[in-house]
């Protein structure tokens, strides 16, 4: 079974597998097209790879049949069946690919490989890079150790899904779609559609709070679970529910207290610049007292 991640190349977003039998990484194709080609858009990353496809199939390359096919999650939130590669198919389409971008993407693709065989024999690398990651892309610490923690509380909700027979993907998104909505009345959708996004992952541009609330809502939902013992899918469902609210309680609670709402259409370019506005007020100050 393999395990699907989003890894970033010049900061767009490049849907992955990793198929832990095989030990190695699947590519999506439309992804690495529309990097390499720079295309406005997927339809039109996936428009050029149909007609390179279709055009290498024609010469021969026996490339295009043995392409497998793995479900990954589009832009709206749904998993569909998309082409993908290794990095030994994904190297020779991209020699069909004339792009200025292609020797820094090859460099890429071994730096991708090599940081899987680290992060296997010492965990904390991933850690590591994550944290690099984040704070290259603006955000303060602060931010980054909740956004880390937050992972981890994902993590072991997801493993008590699987213990209790709950399905990746469709079954997942009901469930998830199920906390959201009780703790901020709004599905994943929804809140991405407020916050004006896409494809980017929703959790990288949610402020402190929402993501503390959002640990809250799936940490509660782990817990009752866990004493609880759901044996269906609707059963698990109405965990879901329960623990979501529990975090809408906690929502509310704050709303009345501070007067704000907790949910805000802000992403991470605010987040980003709100850091900068900081950073510079403080440097303001110190070149102050250095004067005075």
């Amino acid at each position: 079974m393999s395990d699907s991640n989003i890894q970033l190349f010049e900061n767009k977003q490049i849907r992955t597998a990793w198929d832990e039998e095989k030990q190695q990484w699947y590519f999506s194709v439309v992804d690495v097209v529309e990097v390499l080609t720079e295309q406005p858009d997927t339809r039109r990353a996936a428009k050029y790879w149909s007609v390179l496809k279709a055009r290498m199939k024609k010469e021969g390359n026996q490339l295009t049949t043995n392409c497998r096919q793995l479900k990954m999650t589009s832009a709206d939130g749904k998993r569909y069946l998309t082409d993908v590669a290794d990095t030994e198919q994904l190297l020779r389409i991209i020699q069909s690919i004339p792009s200025p971008k292609a020797e820094p993407f090859k460099m890429w693709l071994a730096q991708v490989g090599r940081e899987r065989i680290d992060e296997t024999i010492d965990p904390e690398l991933t850690i590591d890079r994550a944290l690099t990651t984040y704070l290259k892309k603006g955000y303060s610490r602060e931010w980054i150790n909740q956004r880390l923690q937050a992972i981890q509380v994902r993590k072991e909700l997801t493993d008590e899904w699987d213990a209790r027979g709950v399905q990746q993907g469709v079954e997942y998104a009901i469930l998830t779609d199920e906390i959201s909505r009780a703790w901020s009345g709004m599905t994943t959708r929804q809140y991405k559609n407020l916050k004006g996004l896409k494809k980017e992952n929703l959790r990288d541009n949610m402020s402190t709070l929402e993501l503390v609330l959002t640990m809250l809502a799936e940490a509660t939902t782990t817990e009752i679970s866990k004493q609880k013992n759901p044996q269906t899918f609707y059963d698990n469902k109405e965990v879901a529910k329960s623990g979501g609210e529990a975090a809408g309680d906690a929502r509310r609670a704050v709303e009345a207290r501070t007067g704000v709402p907790v949910i805000s259409p802000k992403t991470a370019v605010d987040f980003t610049r709100l850091i900068e506005g900081i950073k510079q007020a403080e440097d303001n100050e110190e070149g102050g007292d250095t004067e005075i």
